[in-house]
């Protein structure tokens, strides 16, 4: 949930919010707020500032946010996240802003479940290789444990007496056994 933009409307709003989706939570400027609450954007600040006064800390709330004007220009632009969205929208009893809180609630809650579902199969792949690795070094050391000396019975055309080396393979193959030409590698 990081640096996305989603597009808030209702047929009561002729405009539509781009709704910032970041940290968790939901951002608007001043201007979208002054929007969403049918407010000018001097009564919205006011009650921003009584909002950081009585209620919530500014560090918390507000962020800011390089935004691209009009103009072409990039600003950094300050941001309000949900719970400063919330706090104004009671303070100015806006019916859209309780239609907004709930949209807002309901995007934040599916953003938190698909993220809390991409963590657990995270999570399991994770195990899963990580038991696949122990498997792994478990037949390595078993491997390394039951080889003969590195160089074998037959070796660069060689022929050693393996009667008891071959005859300890044969007892404890369960099905079968497989014999490689090292000489095709080489």
């Amino acid at each position: 949930m990081k640096n996305e933009i989603i597009i808030y409307q209702t047929n009561e709003l002729s405009d539509r919010l781009e709704v910032r989706i970041e940290e968790e939570s939901v951002w608007l400027n001043r201007q979208q707020l002054s929007l969403l609450f049918g407010r000018d954007v001097k009564t919205i600040g006011k009650h921003i500032a009584n909002v950081l006064k009585e209620e919530l800390k500014g560090f918390s709330v507000v962020a800011k946010f390089a935004t691209t004007a009009s103009d072409g220009k990039v600003y950094q632009v300050e941001y309000y996240n949900l719970d400063m969205i919330i706090s104004v929208g009671y303070r100015v009893k806006s019916k859209r802003g309780i239609q907004f809180r709930i949209w807002a609630n309901k995007v934040l809650k599916d953003y938190l479940l698909k993220g809390y579902a991409v963590n657990q199969r995270m999570d399991r792949i994770e195990n899963d290789v990580h038991y696949l690795k122990e498997k792994v070094n478990e037949f390595d050391l078993q491997i390394k444990t039951n080889l003969p000396t590195n160089e074998g019975i037959f070796y660069n055309g060689q022929i050693f007496d393996a009667y008891v080396f071959v005859s300890k393979l044969i007892k404890s193959a369960n099905k079968s056994i497989i014999l490689i030409d090292n000489s095709l590698f080489n």
